[in-house]
């Protein structure tokens, strides 16, 4: 309790000395003010991700799919935050929406003693266009705060593109689900890891599970065991 609470202290000093020498703008709703913007998000947006995790339930649920947590519903502010993370350069998102996720991660892996957090893979030329690989970075926060609630969970960076996929916004769940069969492999250093412990998907959006339930295939495929899968955001939410 004592190391927990020690390293808690560090991250808000931390985030407080930031604070008081950069301008913070809150990612979700723009406002600003020293002390009111904590990590990029202000008190009310950051209440938007505080709730339990909910388990989604998809409109036409993929094959292999396997269950998948959700902190809340893709709309405003939660879907500015994903955006402001993933193309406008928030990196100072990534660890405050990572911890957060950790919640959904402990969800989708109840009983585990130990767990491999798998990202889903971004296109190479959306991490040149980003410089950065935003899925990770949370991947690599959920871990670390998993971490120091006494959790064993590290980040594998397991998976790969194997071909060229169209962007997906716009494509209905079975184009969604054409576009991305066979797309992902299992990079060959990663496969006798993957064997080692079971593994839960990471990413920051579900819409139709399409991606998850193609890398829940490439895992499978290798011998990897794929538990469940944790996001930030659905955008078919039942919870509160």
């Amino acid at each position: 309790m004592g190391e927990e609470l020690t390293e808690r202290q560090r991250r808000s000093w931390w985030a407080t000395l930031l604070d008081l020498v950069l301008p913070a703008e809150c990612a979700g709703c723009g406002h600003t003010g020293t002390g009111d913007v904590i990590e990029g998000l202000c008190s009310t947006c950051a209440l938007t991700l505080s709730g339990p995790p909910v388990l989604v339930r998809h409109a036409r649920r993929p094959s292999g799919l396997p269950p998948v947590h959700a902190l809340a519903p893709y709309r405003e502010p939660v879907a500015d935050i994903i955006v402001a993370q993933k193309e406008h350069n928030r990196l100072d998102l990534a660890r405050p929406l990572g911890r957060r996720l950790a919640r959904a991660v402990l969800a989708a892996s109840p009983g585990a003693a130990a767990v491999w957090l798998i990202p889903a893979p971004s296109a190479r030329s959306s991490t040149r266009r980003r410089g950065q690989d935003p899925v990770r970075r949370m991947a690599c926060a959920a871990a670390g705060e998993m971490r120091v609630l006494g959790h064993t969970a590290n980040v594998l960076p397991a998976l790969r593109h194997q071909r060229r996929v169209a962007d997906q916004v716009g494509l209905t769940h079975q184009e969604r689900a054409q576009n991305l069969r066979g797309a992902l492999a299992v990079r060959p250093a990663a496969v006798w890891r993957l064997t080692q412990r079971p593994a839960v998907l990471v990413d920051d959006v579900t819409t139709s599970g399409a991606t998850l339930a193609e890398a829940a295939r490439a895992i499978r495929a290798d011998g990897g065991r794929p538990i469940g899968a944790a996001v930030i955001a659905a955008t078919r939410f039942s919870g509160r």
